[in-house]
């Protein structure tokens, strides 16, 4: 048999060399890559000997063999194994990408026939780039042009996750190792100075220290703060040259990556999906789907009459850069990414545009950082930038619009300026939310008013608060409302203080959103979304917990049948109390100890996919993959090595 295995491997290999005579690549049918990775004809064989070749890859249609004589016949094949493509042909395509109008004379007049002007830096920085890309990486190399070492360098770089110092470690190598009169770079900052003309970089903006302002347009050439007089720069020696500023953010340009959204065919037909290859079938698959949008297109027809326009969502949120080495720092960053593609595609990181980086927790003064991203996207709805769209070849007026941003609910609060703490902390319900004090913290009891009228909850009391519910659902404000409300209110400058105790005209509002100067911002019928990713964990540690009675977890706590018992309601989960002594007893709903054994037997024996399910370790915090943790003593039972699971199942009690 196994002779039989390795002949039939065997024969395979000699059939993609004999078809495909000076290929380097092909896919591999290996049960593992299953067609979706390119290998080496080397390495295809070592993966068919290891894993074996994929049981539903009968015809080899993806390595030569035709689809309509693959059942009588071999003899017939098409080659299709990864081109080989020259690198430096890819670095020139990369150029003409980048500068269209440089290499073509087509497209010198916009669709108006109003000529393009043609800016005298940019031409200045396609003249670098080109020589770069036609000189020799020292004299004689011909496989090698000094940018084609510089982007498979760097591409090395970013793929392998090298530090900067690493990096010049190696290029510094790799220079002394070429003749002596090589012209690669000598480190990662003139590479990268060579790499600037094919655009996609930031700026950096000088910040306040106590987050008041940015040094930035008007403000650009002061050394203090307006608005606290804290100096700009650092306090240094006098010997010293160059000044230290107390906080930088980075700001990364959204037009020319919205741009180069349509410098590439297949990206750019892409960008039409919603409109030109959207099905409305009233099955929610895409943002297009929604309500919001299609309400978004009514309101704003023309902006709709361009499928090329994009629109996009924001999201941002903290994390700590260093994990438990310094808990007090949180690095913030802001994304952007278009809805315009197709919902396989749209959510991908290729697509993801960061737009902003903040060093802090910014806090409520968020606001001050988004400056430079809020002038940008007025400047796009209003004038739009001029754009080169290779699918038709034409210039074309892109116009942009952030539908809505998406956080969790602690930064939902600082991106909308509704606080989502205290008793009023419901961004929709706002004034006329239901809250109380209960069991040691706010709770909010109030959601049987958004059932209907007649629904059978709104009638029961004891399973509830104690209390019928006769309400309607609150009123819901418009955009136009909230804006003009928050214009009638007075707020604090933005800066670091102690936080001060609200008028109570402001309810929850500690500040009027940036984002309110965007000129449709108000028109929105959704605003602000919730990850979904936080409230399905929150949602699901509150069920377990509880279910499984885990200490710290649960929600059934000794405060929680007390509050019961004060309400009047349930009767059942009170405390049982014997003589001068009071016991929880175990609820109805959470498990015995044989239900929890049986149960955690059950997840440890299910078996998916290698890399389908995530673990999620309660103890640090972290995803590890292959795993399922335990409950009650969060001992880990992976579910892809057996003995260890039946070691830990033996442990668990």
């Amino acid at each position: 048999m196994l002779r039989r295995i390795l002949g039939w491997n065997r024969g395979f290999i000699e059939f993609a060399r004999r078809h495909n005579p000076g290929a380097t690549r092909i896919r591999c049918p290996c049960r593992r890559c299953n067609n979706t990775l390119w290998e080496t004809i080397e390495n295809v064989g070592f993966h068919l000997v290891r894993n074996g070749m994929s049981e539903t890859y009968s015809i080899w249609n993806l390595h030569g063999e035709q689809l309509d004589h693959a059942s009588s016949s071999n003899a017939t094949r098409m080659e299709s194994v990864e081109p080989i493509v020259d690198p430096n042909d890819q670095v020139m395509d990369i150029i003409e990408d980048v500068f269209p109008f440089a290499l073509t004379n087509i497209n010198h007049e916009r669709e108006d026939d109003v000529p393009t002007p043609i800016d005298s830096a940019e031409f200045e920085q396609y003249e670098k780039l080109l020589k770069n890309a036609n000189q020799e990486l020292y004299p004689g190399c011909e496989s090698f042009s000094v940018l084609t070492a510089i982007v498979e360098l760097m591409h090395g770089k970013i793929k392998y996750r090298m530090s900067n110092l690493r990096f010049d470690y190696f290029l510094g190598v790799f220079k002394r190792m070429l003749p002596m009169d090589n012209c690669l770079p000598k480190d990662h900052k003139h590479a990268q100075k060579v790499l600037n003309g094919l655009g996609l970089g930031y700026e950096k903006i000088h910040a306040c220290k106590n987050n008041c302002m940015l040094f930035y347009k008007e403000h650009e050439t002061l050394d203090t703060c307006l608005i606290c007089n804290e100096s700009r720069f650092k306090m240094t020696s006098q010997n010293r040259t160059t000044k230290i500023p107390q906080k930088v953010m980075r700001y990364l340009p959204l037009k020319p990556r919205l741009q180069r959204l349509y410098m590439s065919t297949h990206t750019a037909t892409d960008m039409r999906w919603h409109k030109k290859k959207w099905v409305d079938n009233d099955v929610m698959r895409h943002p297009a789907d929604r309500e919001a949008w299609k309400e978004f297109d009514r309101t704003f027809p023309e902006f709709a009459g361009d499928p090329r326009n994009v629109r996009l969502g924001l999201a941002n949120d903290g994390f700590n850069s260093y994990g438990v080495l310094n808990q007090h720092h949180s690095t913030w960053p802001i994304f952007v990414f278009p809805y315009n593609l197709p919902p396989w595609k749209c959510m991908k990181k290729e697509y993801m545009m960061m737009t902003v980086l903040i060093t802090e927790d910014p806090g409520r003064s968020i606001d001050v950082y988004l400056r430079p991203l809020v002038d940008e996207l007025k400047d796009l709805w209003t004038n739009g930038v001029r754009t080169y769209d290779k699918s038709t070849g034409k210039m074309f007026t892109l116009r942009a619009a952030v539908k809505w941003t998406v956080n969790d609910f602690p930064a939902y609060a600082i991106v909308s300026g509704w606080s989502t703490k205290g008793y009023m902390a419901c961004p929709v319900c706002k004034e006329d939310v239901t809250s109380g004090w209960h069991a040691g913290k706010v709770c909010y009891l109030g959601h049987r008013r958004w059932l209907p009228w007649d629904h059978e909850w709104r009638e029961k009391d004891k399973e509830f608060n104690g209390n019928t519910e006769r309400r309607l659902r609150p009123r819901e404000w418009s955009g136009d409302e909230i804006l003009e409300h928050l214009n009638s209110l007075d707020f604090a400058p933005f800066r670091k203080t102690v936080s001060q105790t609200r008028p109570s005209t402001h309810m929850n509002w500690t500040h009027k959103s940036m984002f309110f100067e965007l000129p449709y911002w108000s028109k929105l019928k959704l605003r602000h979304n919730l990850d979904v990713m936080h409230v399905d964990k929150n949602v699901f540690d509150t069920l377990v917990g509880t279910i499984l009675d885990i200490e710290g977890k649960t929600k059934d706590t000794i405060k929680a049948r007390l509050d019961l018992e004060s309400m009047g309601i349930r009767r059942g989960l009170w405390m049982n109390r014997d003589s001068d002594k009071a016991r929880r007893d175990l609820a109805f709903f959470s498990m015995k100890p044989n239900d929890k054994k049986e149960f955690l037997k059950f997840v440890s024996s299910v078996k998916f996919p290698d890399g389908f399910l995530h673990k999620y370790d309660a103890r640090d915090g972290s995803l590890a993959t292959r795993g399922i943790a335990c409950w009650s003593c969060q001992l880990s039972l992976d579910v892809s090595n057996r003995k260890a699971s039946r070691r830990a199942e033996k442990k668990c009690t």
